[in-house]
């Protein structure tokens, strides 16, 4: 059994990680009109799922997590070439923790997020290349 600190951890990385890709699926369905990768990081993000969602929740702890506030780097975005790099970041380095914390529940699961992971790495190529040419 995984204790409720690990689970917390998981639970923090799944929101981190969907977050991360939502901002950057929202960023190519709505200003790039980008339908194709629009759904393939829907996809990712679908597929970023763990099935014991309640005992996740009940270990959720806002109220005393350490590193609540935000700091300054995490405020200050110049463009939305730079929105899109710390989100496709935020979701790669969530992937990385969920792959490693993942081991202890299932190699299946762990390899689901390294799969995720790489994919990410590969869309960033792609995309912040398309991007920065629109800057």
């Amino acid at each position: 059994m995984i204790n409720k600190n690990t689970l917390r951890l998981i639970d923090a990385n799944l929101n981190r990680l969907r977050e991360g890709i939502r901002v950057v699926e929202d960023i190519f369905r709505y200003i790039y009109n980008d339908k194709e990768t629009s759904s393939k990081l829907k996809s990712l993000r679908h597929v970023s799922r763990l099935e014991n969602y309640n005992e996740l929740l009940e270990t959720r702890d806002i109220k005393n997590d350490v590193l609540r506030e935000s700091i300054k780097s995490e405020q200050n975005r110049s463009d939305l070439y730079s929105i899109l790099i710390a989100n496709f970041k935020r979701a790669q380095e969530s992937a990385r923790v969920l792959e490693e914390f993942c081991k202890l529940i299932s190699e299946e699961k762990s390899e689901n997020f390294k799969y995720i992971r790489y994919e990410l790495y590969n869309l960033e190529i792609v995309l912040t290349k398309i991007t920065s040419n629109s800057k």
